[in-house]
């Protein structure tokens, strides 16, 4: 019989409200409990990684073309950067500039020649996700991913040391070309952000093996689309079997309820679902089973942050 597992956005990111009476009752008679926060920890939930370390880029590039292995990747996804009296703030980057395939033969031929100098491969197999394929004993600072980056002064988190010193200047010599490209100006008239910067993250190569519990995985995320398809798991199509749903997209309570919980807990009730879980990024998670019920002792949850 199937199971379904939510991926959640941490139970902050939803509004105040209350929650409807099906799915109150639901999480009040549920076992529940609290893990790790954090993407990074979430994830590590459903997948047994080895080594320990894992690499963004190298696994959504191996979502995207299916060429990571053996290489060493950085993710260089293409920004955009605005000004302001403290120094330049990130204002998008990857999917939130929502580029499309000629912004790329636009923009990256150029940014390939700057990058080929320094013996670096520089592609884009999506629009959105620019990668570089790196010698393999380069040594690399740490970078930051662009989430924590989002809204705030980039030049706070830019490399440092000696590692980080060529990646700056590096980020320095794409804004000067991409700064002067024309096609900006045409992508700015348009009612457009420009593409005037690259975000370098996710560095390092491919983990030996992967693998879960779960039997498929419905997410867009490329990460968690690499991670699925280095533990060789079906990806997408209808859910059949024990399948990861990744809704970390999701801002609305009233989506999260009555479009996601309801339909599995009706699925439930008529024993079409053996059992659903919850999994909040801030590490609170829920397990509902269909014998629960029957506890009727258990109050019901007034709302989504007082589990």
């Amino acid at each position: 019989m199937a199971k379904a597992t939510l991926l959640l956005p941490a139970r902050s990111r939803f509004p105040a409200g209350a929650l409807p009476a099906q799915v109150a009752a639901a999480l009040g008679r549920a076992e529940h409990g609290l893990a790790e926060a954090g993407e990074s920890a979430q994830l590590r939930r459903h997948f047994t990684i080895e080594p320990a370390s894992w690499s963004a880029a190298a696994l959504s590039r191996h979502a995207d073309a299916g060429d990571a292995d053996g290489s060493l990747w950085l993710r260089a996804d293409p920004a955009n950067v605005v000004p302001d009296m403290q120094g330049a703030r990130l204002m998008a980057s990857a999917e939130t500039l929502r580029l499309e395939q000629a912004d790329v033969d636009a923009l990256v031929p150029e940014l390939q020649t700057l990058f080929a100098g320094f013996g670096y491969q520089l592609d884009a197999p999506t629009p959105s996700r620019w990668y570089l394929r790196l010698p393999e004993a380069t040594p690399l600072p740490t970078f930051v991913e662009p989430e924590v980056v989002l809204g705030d002064d980039l030049f706070e988190h830019l490399p440092d040391g000696d590692n980080g010193r060529q990646w700056r200047a590096l980020l320095t010599e794409a804004q000067v070309v991409l700064h002067q490209h024309p096609w900006n100006e045409q992508r700015v008239a348009d009612g457009k952000r420009a593409v005037n910067s690259l975000w370098f993250w996710g560095a390092g190569t491919l983990p030996a093996s992967v693998s879960t519990v779960h039997a498929q995985v419905r997410s867009r995320d490329a990460l968690l689309q690499g991670l699925a398809k280095m533990a060789g798991v079906r990806i997408g199509g209808e859910q059949t079997v024990d399948a990861l749903v990744d809704l970390r997209q999701l801002r609305s309570l009233d989506q999260l309820t009555r479009d996601a919980i309801t339909p599995l807990l009706d699925a439930l009730a008529r024993g079409e679902l053996e059992e659903l879980r919850l999994d909040f990024e801030d590490g609170t998670h829920y397990r509902i089973l269909r014998g629960q019920r029957w506890r009727f002792w258990k109050k019901p949850l007034t709302a989504l942050t007082d589990g």
